[in-house]
């Protein structure tokens, strides 16, 4: 999904997709204090579809392990900055007023993996600074799923996919989310199967390592029924 089908990424989730929940998370940061008009860095910020929503109130700089989905994201996203990187040993040496990270920390598959992901999201966030962050699922909460959907560009190209996500193995840190994928183009049809192995950990201990790493954090529900962590770095 995030290298050779990349290309196909705004016919699967597209900008239009993401308002409403960017619009939840621009409340969260306002009624946290985050000063519009500030910067954000964003940690897996995929193929940029929060980017082109969020890019109207911050000065973006945008990260992701994946150059094909950040040559997505620079088509609709020209004027943010774009770096190569994995959140989990990202280093760039400045900070921001807020960090961003949504479902790209879902590829967190072990704890020492989420806390490397948010202690770089602490490195690089100012002192009073405000860290967002929006994983898919909570061991406690999760439950088998399945979606469909995509759509018809205007390039003779269309996309069609099923999504079906279950935890084979309750005793362990992940789930899986296998897509199968139908891409048109023009009068052909070729189909995909991609397979997703995903983090999945207790409220309690995205609570207790966010307070080790040093962030003072409140818990949102967004209208998914996501917990949101919104986590302030304390000035001192």
């Amino acid at each position: 999904m995030y290298a050779e089908l990349a290309k196909w990424w705004p016919l699967l989730s597209p900008p239009d997709e993401y308002a409403g929940e960017v619009a939840f998370f621009l409340q969260a940061l306002h009624d946290a204090k985050a000063a519009e008009g500030g910067t954000l860095l964003e940690l897996g910020s995929g193929g940029g579809s929060n980017a082109f929503h969020l890019k109207q109130h911050y000065y973006l700089t945008l990260t992701d392990l994946s150059p094909e989905m950040l040559a997505v994201s620079q088509t609709i996203n020209p004027d943010c900055e774009h770096i190569v990187g994995d959140m989990r040993t990202l280093r760039l040496g400045r900070q921001f007023d807020v960090v961003f990270a949504h479902d790209a920390l879902d590829y967190m598959t072990t704890e020492i993996e989420l806390r490397q992901a948010v202690e770089t999201a602490f490195i690089h966030c100012k002192a009073g600074g405000i860290a967002l962050f929006v994983p898919d699922h909570m061991r406690e909460t999760f439950e088998a799923e399945s979606d469909h959907g995509g759509r018809d560009g205007e390039d003779g190209r269309g996309l069609r996919y099923l999504e079906w996500a279950f935890d084979p193995d309750e005793s362990d840190s992940t789930y899986t989310t296998h897509y199968v994928f139908m891409l048109r183009e023009g009068q052909n049809v070729h189909v995909e199967h991609d397979q997703h192995i995903c983090g999945l950990f207790a409220h309690a201990f995205w609570l207790q390592t966010l307070a080790d790493v040093g962030f003072q954090t409140k818990t949102l529900v967004d209208s998914y029924g996501r917990d949101v962590f919104v986590a302030v770095k304390p000035l001192s």
